[in-house]
């Protein structure tokens, strides 16, 4: 699936396929994690039902307002204590598909939002 913009910056998403998600400027063949900062990593994604605020401190140093994670080709939900406590911290998070999250993250990016996304391509 190809993705355009009118505004791209090097955090948007071109395009993501099984195995491999390309950024404007690079592409990673790994499960990644990207902040609005300009932070793209490799990150190995955990089973969703254990994800943990554990896994997601590195992005939370950034204080993001949003986490999409994108689960791969078919959505699953996250676990409800992880929504919950990071509610409490009012930072929404989101779970869906990876070519939704890919969109999402592209619209909200455009946008100005300051997001982070946990992406799995694998």
């Amino acid at each position: 699936m190809k993705f355009s913009r009118n505004q791209q910056s090097a955090l948007t998403i071109r395009q993501v396929q099984p195995g491999a998600i390309h950024f404007v400027a690079r592409t990673f063949e790994t499960d990644i994690a990207v902040s609005t900062d300009g932070t793209v990593t490799a990150f190995e994604m955990p089973d969703l039902a254990s994800l943990s605020e554990t896994h997601l401190r590195p992005l939370l140093a950034g204080e993001p307002e949003l986490i999409i994670v994108g689960t791969g080709w078919q959505p699953v939900f996250a676990p409800r204590e992880l929504v919950f406590a990071l509610a409490r911290r009012g930072i929404g998070l989101e779970t869906m598909d990876t070519p939704a999250a890919c969109r999402t993250f592209n619209i909200l990016l455009a946008d100005g939002r300051k997001l982070a996304a946990i992406i799995k391509v694998r």
